[in-house]
C-alpha cells in the first residue's frame, strides 16, 4: 500500500471555476487578474490555468482590498510589500538563529581563538 501525501498550500490543483466559487469571484476576474499579473495560475500542458490554497488565499485578499476601495495598481504594490515583510521576517529568523548559536559558552573559544580567557576583577 502506497502512502498518500496531500499536496501542499502551494500545489496548483484547482482549475478556474472551482478556484472562482471559492474565492467569490467570476472566472473572468480571474482570468484578468492572471493576465495583469496579480495573481499568477500554474498551468496545465494544455494551457489550462490552476491555482493553489495560496492562490485562493490571494484571491480573496485582491477581492477584499478592491471592496475596500483599492484599486489593482494599489493591490499589487500591497501584495509586494507583503510578500517582502514575509521575506525579511524570515531572514531576521535566520540571523536570530544565528546569533544565538555564536552566544552559546561552547562557541566562545572559536570567537576568540583558542586563547584562554581570564575574568579580570578590581580589588
Amino acid at each position: 500500500m502506497s502512502d498518500f501525501v496531500p499536496p501542499g498550500p502551494e500545489a496548483k490543483v484547482f482549475v478556474i471555476s472551482v478556484a472562482a466559487e471559492l474565492s467569490g469571484l467570476h472566472p473572468q476576474t480571474l482570468r484578468t487578474y492572471d493576465r495583469i499579473g496579480l495573481v499568477e495560475a500554474g498551468r496545465t500542458s494544455g494551457g489550462g490555468r490552476r491555482y493553489s490554497l495560496r492562490d485562493i488565499e490571494l484571491l480573496r485578499m485582491v477581492a477584499q482590498l478592491t471592496a475596500e476601495g483599492l484599486g489593482l495598481e494599489g493591490v499589487k504594490r500591497v501584495i509586494a510589500l507583503e510578500n517582502q515583510v514575509t521575506a525579511l521576517q524570515a531572514k531576521v529568523a535566520e540571523l536570530q538563529a544565528e546569533l544565538a548559536q555564536t552566544r552559546t559558552p561552547r562557541n566562545l573559544p572559536a570567537l576568540y581563538g583558542e586563547t584562554q580567557l581570564a575574568r579580570w576583577r578590581r580589588r
